[in-house]
């Protein structure tokens, strides 16, 4: 994300395209925009942000001068003479003596400075926060226990138990073998899991058993079925970002890579890679309550994701939902009684630094994990770089990262075929 100068941003709607020229750290508010130009803009996917801006003929003075001809909307608060802009898509940069005048140029406020979400121990703290924003977004006049209120489906029995023996030190196999099969379901989904291409078992995988002894593992069964079931909890919203990466495809690299990064971590206390490749399974979970609570505006939200691809998508959702993905999804999983790393994880994965010393570790797997993947085009989000001391705070070096890294995008198509084993499951 560009610190200065000006940023540009293509929509369009049935008059034609509109460039919109404003400070490279602001939000586009798309509401003002269209009261200012009297027409219902909508950013362009990203794909197309991508061909337009492409085009060979811009980086010339003659090509640049066209592609300003179109019609301009610009921010009042950019009030420099020359003009240093750049588009986030391509990376695309450009200079102009002066901002360019003609009869199709609007000028007004339409860009906010983002606010960053008031960070807070979670609790009772991020339910008000949750409260406040069901009671100004919905019909829904909140009172008594919060997780009531809001209609969201309880767990399953077979996943309540699962949630028992995630919890349980002394669990095993022979205590899990019995709940998996006990849901036909989930039973089938295992065995699918432990005859995916992943994890390549040698033969014939012949029982529940077998799956869960010689392939996958306890951890790694429970981990799974709990992804799955939060996930079945919920629907997937409709209509999301365009462009943008599947929630079960982010889901599941997430989670493979901070369990790669955690058995290679030297620091102590030394991570749990169950509970760090649990936590990077449900990093997103919030995501699909913002969908389940919020229907009516998750599609202004997406088109506001779209709008503004330089912002961390948290800032996005604080300016339009004045809550995020990782406050509501902390909170209902701690709601759940997930495992407390689990729930600091995810509340805390943008922020590591608010996370108790003891569960930290477990957002700072997420948080690298999740910019690592970005840079490779597996994950969504601006494409930041880690703040310096990464990744040595996790005790790893960057040849340790980078293959991690290079071992998961080599393995990207098993993946993908494990995700969607979730997906046809939802």
């Amino acid at each position: 994300m560009a610190d200065a100068g000006i940023r540009i941003v293509l929509l369009h709607d049935r008059a034609g395209k509109l460039l919109a020229l404003l400070p490279g750290r602001k939000m586009l508010d798309l509401s003002r925009l269209c009261q200012l130009t009297g027409r219902e803009l909508q950013p362009v996917k990203g794909e197309d942000a991508r061909r337009f801006f492409n085009q060979p003929g811009l980086q010339s003075e003659t090509g640049l001068t066209q592609l300003l001809s179109l019609p301009l909307a610009i921010d009042s608060g950019y009030a420099e003479a020359e003009v240093k802009g750049y588009e986030p898509h391509t990376g695309w940069c450009f200079s102009l003596p002066h901002l360019p005048r003609h009869e199709q140029a609007v000028r007004g406020d339409f860009a906010v400075l983002p606010q960053e979400p008031r960070e807070a121990a979670a609790g009772a703290d991020d339910a008000a926060v949750i409260t406040r924003a069901v009671e100004r977004f919905t019909s829904l006049r909140v009172q008594q226990r919060l997780e009531d209120t809001l209609g969201l489906p309880g767990l399953s029995e077979t996943m309540q138990l699962i949630v028992k023996l995630r919890s349980d030190a002394g669990a095993g196999v022979d205590d899990l073998v019995p709940v998996v099969k006990r849901d036909p379901s989930l039973s089938a989904q295992v065995m699918g899991w432990a005859s995916s291409p992943y994890y390549a078992a040698p033969g014939k995988v012949r029982s529940i058993e077998d799956a869960i002894i010689r392939v996958l593992g306890f951890d790694l069964v429970i981990n799974l079925a709990l992804g799955v079931a939060m996930g079945q909890v919920l629907k997937l919203p409709e209509d999301t970002p365009r462009g943008s990466v599947s929630y079960w495809d982010q889901a599941v690299y997430t989670a493979t890579l901070c369990e790669q990064l955690a058995r290679h971590a030297k620091v102590e206390p030394k991570p749990r890679p169950g509970l760090a490749y649990l936590g990077g399974l449900l990093h997103n979970f919030g995501y699909l309550v913002l969908g389940h609570l919020f229907p009516p505006h998750f599609s202004r939200l997406s088109r506001y994701i779209e709008a503004n691809p330089h912002l961390e998508q948290r800032l996005v959702e604080q300016a339009v939902l004045h809550v995020t993905r990782e406050q509501i999804g902390g909170w209902l999983l701690d709601s759940w009684k997930l495992p407390s790393e689990v729930c600091a994880a995810v509340r805390f994965q943008q922020e590591p630094e608010h996370a108790d010393e003891d569960e930290r570790i477990y957002a700072q797997l997420i948080y690298l994990s999740s910019r690592l993947l970005r840079s490779r085009g597996l994950s969504d989000g601006p494409h930041t770089a880690c703040p310096q001391g990464w990744p040595e705070a996790l005790g790893l070096d960057e040849a340790q990262v980078n293959a991690c890294l290079d071992d998961l995008c080599s393995s990207a198509d098993s993946l993908a075929e494990l995700s969607g084993m979730f997906k046809k499951r939802g």
